[in-house]
Order: structure tokens, then sequence, then C-alpha cells
């Protein structure tokens, strides 16, 4: 495991962090009492820590894409970070959770910055602290500097820091590194065990969570991070519950047992820029607080930053600005939304403003009512892998997002293709098993600007394509996504590709090159044959039976395999009909469906 941070384990932070919250999104949601009852802070920082996984992310592409012999540097991957969750920031804790990556970022970046001079020693304040006279890293001390700049820096964009919040988990963090010994993973797991108990101790600082039995959800969510953390560096998750409204739950030590799951960078990837994306509203004391919340990135200098938050202190409320080198993210509550815009202005040029009416959460008003009248009554949105799949499937009716290879799409592209479609009730098929959070974080976007959203989770494209075929819009909504999600579910899914390195499988070992055969997302077959390894894996899917079976061909497939395995299904399985579609620029080598 790593004892010294580098831009690899940002990268993986990144995405064990997006896994992290995604799974405890709807369980952050719901514990979401404080400032205001309004169930989004899970979706909140999910949004954030995905902008900022996918800038992580695109660095790494960049320097594959030019060709260069080495990744980029640990500067390069933090400065990644800090920038994604800054322009993504959801939400008063999202801005918060920016503000904290970019202080940690802060420190990384400067020791990375002196790494290799003979520095001497150095401040205690600074990421150079933690470099010697020689020039090496003390990884441990690096990342207790970056955890106190981090919870620092938390307080200083808050114009009026409460206790019992995300801000004393995160200085709760910050004190337990300070005394831990060790190497770089047991400073991790003292911030998280600290950060763990703090939290639990958050209902006797503020009453509202005591009278609803909850923790603070962000922070809440900063612990599911810090676990993220822990697990990079130790490679042990950390085993927790969310505390629910019942008041019962616990923080347990970390796991000894538990191995590092692998993560796919590809589900790490998240978006660079969020868009016009509505976050959720996160401020006011739940009664009678400010009507609007205000966002907006900004570029303005230091001197009008400093006059715009004394202006927006006496506008509202919940004032928090992240940021720093000219670009900031601006939150705030107020009764006066243009007021707040108008400030901005003066200061600088504000941009992305996003502006959510806290009414709006639970009633509508009536221009949005009349936009709702004139949507259509149901659409459907699929994910699909291949352009010629997204040709079928709008012409089925569905509006397609394109999943382009080694980068699905991240929650913004869903919210958009959600708002395209332009109707009251919207079926969302994500169609990848790695798209579960993201789906979902856009599915609650979706319904927080009133479109009602069922998502299906399905696995695989030809799983889509079945639960379009039994799509019925004159039926009850809710009649008709079941009928889709029963014939989704009642559709096994297989996949051909190309092994890229050797390695062991269940199906014994692959060398690079060979064809790989997985069913449900594991390989059953190796071979050499395209035709032959397709056939082996379509006998042992009909072993158990089937009546219908779906080939998705990519380009480089030619017909003489699909009329090849069409003609072995006549022969060797009776009774069971063979549809063939072709996936087209981007798809998968052959996708294959039983029903």
């Amino acid at each position: 495991m790593p004892q010294t941070p580098d831009a690899e384990v940002v990268r993986t932070w990144c995405g064990l962090a997006l896994s992290a919250l995604g799974r405890a999104r709807e369980e952050i949601d719901a514990i979401n009492v404080y400032p205001v009852a309004d169930g989004d802070t899970g979706t909140n920082l999910y949004l954030t820590v995905e902008s900022a996984a996918r800038a992580v992310e695109a660095v790494f592409a960049g320097h594959e894409a030019a060709g260069a012999g080495a990744g980029p540097s640990l500067a390069e991957a933090v400065r990644a970070l800090a920038h994604g969750a800054l322009i993504g920031a959801c939400g008063n804790s999202g801005t918060i959770l920016a503000q904290l990556l970019r202080g940690t970022s802060q420190v990384l970046a400067e020791a990375a910055a002196v790494g290799g001079a003979d520095s001497g020693a150095a401040h205690s304040d600074s990421g150079a602290g933690a470099v010697g006279a020689a020039g090496a890293v003390d990884g441990a001390e690096l990342l207790r500097l970056a955890l106190r700049r981090a919870a620092e820096s938390g307080y200083q964009a808050v114009a009026h820091p409460v206790e019992g919040t995300v801000l004393t988990v995160a200085t709760a963090a910050a004190e337990a590194a300070q005394s831990a010994a060790g190497d770089c993973a047991a400073v991790a797991v003292a911030a998280y065990e600290g950060a763990a108990a703090a939290l639990e101790a958050t209902p006797e600082q503020l009453a509202v969570l005591d009278r609803a039995g909850v923790v603070d959800a962000g922070g809440e969510g900063l612990v599911a991070v810090l676990g993220a953390l822990v697990q990079t560096l130790s490679g042990r998750a950390p085993a927790r519950t969310v505390r629910g409204s019942s008041g019962i739950g616990h923080h347990a030590r970390v796991a000894a047992t538990e191995p590092l799951d692998a993560v796919t960078h590809a589900e790490a990837a998240a978006e660079s820029a969020v868009g016009a994306v509505d976050c959720g509203a996160e401020s006011g004391d739940g009664e009678g607080g400010p009507a609007f919340e205000v966002i907006y990135l900004l570029e303005a200098d230091d001197p009008a930053v400093d006059r715009l938050r004394t202006r927006l202190d006496g506008l509202g409320d919940s004032l928090v600005v992240v940021g720093g080198d000219g670009l900031w993210n601006v939150h705030v509550h107020v009764d006066d939304a243009g007021a707040a815009v108008e400030a901005g202005v003066e200061a600088g040029r504000p941009y992305r403003i996003r502006i959510t009416h806290f009414g709006a959460q639970d009633a509508h008003s009536a221009g949005r009512a009349k936009q709702q009248r004139e949507r259509a009554q149901r659409a459907i949105v699929a994910v699909v892998p291949g352009e010629g799949l997204a040709e079928l499937c709008a012409e089925a009716g569905a509006t397609t997002v394109l999943a382009r290879p080694e980068e699905p799409p991240a929650s913004g592209e869903l919210v958009d293709a959600i708002r395209r479609a332009h109707a009251r009730e919207v079926v969302l098929l994500p169609n990848d098993p790695e798209l579960r959070y993201t789906a979902a974080a856009a599915a609650e976007q979706a319904r927080a600007e009133g479109v009602r959203v069922a998502l299906i989770p399905t696995r695989c494209a030809v799983q889509g394509i079945a639960a379009l075929a039994v799509h019925e819009p004159d039926r009850r909504f809710d009649e008709d996504v079941v009928g889709m999600t029963s014939a989704a579910g009642a559709t096994r899914y297989a996949e051909l590709a190309v092994a890229e390195r050797q390695s062991w499988t269940m199906a014994g070992i692959c060398q690079a090159g060979d064809l790989l055969g997985l069913i449900d997302g594991d390989v059953a077959v190796i071979g050499a044959d395209v035709t032959a390894t397709a056939a082996a894996v379509l006998d042992r899917m009909l072993s158990a039976g089937g009546e219908m079976v779906t080939l998705v061909l990519g380009d480089e497939v030619p017909d003489s395999v699909a009329d090849a395995l069409s003609e072995h299904v006549r022969e060797h399985h009776l009774a069971v009909d063979t549809v063939v579609y072709r996936g087209g620029r981007r798809s998968p080598l052959m996708l294959i469906g039983v029903e």
C-alpha cells in the first residue's frame, strides 16, 4: 500500500469516495434535517465529488492522449481535484466539502513543488513541512498537515460557522490525525475514527439533530469520504452504518479482513464541468428562512470577493464562499435573489447562476404547473454503448445518451437527457451496473424539478432492449414500470470482449488477445474464434431455457457470424428465435441477451 500520496492515490481515492457516497446517498438524504430538511445533502455531496473525480480523470486522459510515458504529477492531480470540486459544488454541504478538498490539495501541491528541493526544516503549517532536508517526503506528516489545512479552510469559507456540523467533524479528523503515530494509513485511520466519534456527538451540539435522532448529514458524508481515504491507503474499508431516524447506528473501527475492492477508473470519472444542474438547497433554519438559494461561479479578485462577502452577509444567511486564484464558488440563501446576483456582477463576472426557490421543493409555481401540462405524459431515457443502438432505441421512442468508450456519462448528462425528453413521467434505463449511483443521483435531481422518474436497474443494453419491447405508454405508469422491470430481469446478458492482458478468470488463465465470453459479468468462456466463443456462451445460457436470443454485433463482426450463430441456435435449441441488431460505432464486440 502507498506510504506517500501520489497522483494514482488521488485517482483511486476519488473513485472510492464516489462509490461510497453513491452507496450512502439515499441514507444521507434521509437524515438531512439541518439546516433545512430538504433531503438532498447526500445527492449534493455525490455530485460535488463526481465533478472532482472527472477532473482528475481528465488529467490522466490528457497524459495518455499525449503519449507521455509517465502519468500526471501529484500537483497536477490535486489541482484538478480542487478545481473540479469547486466548479461542481452543489448545495451548502457540497460547497463546504469543495473547500475541504481545496485545503487538502493546497498542502499536497506545495509539498510536491518542493519535494525534490533541499528545503531544510520547513514550517509546520505548509506542505513543505513534510519535506526533509534530503527532499524526502514524510507521507504521514503530509497527511496530518493536509487534514489540518482542510479544517481551517472550511471554517474560513463559512460566514457564521456552526458547531455540530461537517466543520466540527473535519476539525475532529484533523486533531485525531495530529496525535497519530505510524504511516499514512495509520494517520488516515485515526482521522476517520476521530471524525466518526465527532459525528456521533453532533446531536449533543445541535438540538434539531437530537430531536430527529440523527447525526449531521454533511458530517456523515465527510466520514464516508475519509473512509474511502482509509481504503485507498490501507486496503481495508471501514465498516459503518448511517445513523437513521431511530437514533441507532454506529461507526465501527476499520475491518482488517475487508480487502480493497477493485475500482474501475470509468466509475471514478466524474464531471469536470457540471453545467446548469439545479443543485438542491441546504440552508436556513427550517422555519421562516430565506426564500431562495443562489449559487454561482465568480471570476473576481480577492478584494472584490471580500466586499462581496460583506454585501451578501447582509442580504441573507448560510453564506459560503470558496475558491481562490480568481475563481470562486458563491453560495447564499436570500429573499432577494436578484440582489445576490447583482452583488456578484459588481464584484466580477458571475456565471452558471443557479437559483432554487425553497417552496418549489413541495409546491410548484403556476409557471411550472403550466410547463408540466405542456409536457408529454411519459418518456424513456436510455444509455446506450453504440450509435446503432442509439438509433434503434430512438426509433422505439427513447431519448438516448451515448456512452463513450472508457467514459460513462455523468449524472449531469443524464439530467439533461431527462429534460430533453420533456415528459411528466420518465423511465430511466442505465444499461450498465457501473452507472447505478450516477443514475440514482440524476433521478433524484429530476424529481426535484417535478419529474416523476422510475429507475430500472438494467445492467446491459440487451436488458434495456427487452424493457423497451414491452413498454406501453397507455398503461398506468406503475404498471408500465413493473412490466418493463420484469422483462429486463428475465433477460440474462453476456458480452464478448478481447482480453487486454494475461489474468486469472473464473474460466481459467487468459492471455492478451484472447476472446472472453462474460455471462452476467463473469468470465465463463475463453476462446480464439468469435463464432465458436459466442456459440459456447449461447449454449451455456440456453441450457437453463429461453425463448428469444438477441445479438448486438459491433462494427468489426461480419454478417456471416450472425448467420452462423442463428443457424446454431436453430439446430441445437428448438423453439428459440434469434434477433440481430447492429450496435454501430463504439459498441462492444458482441452483446448477447436470452429471454
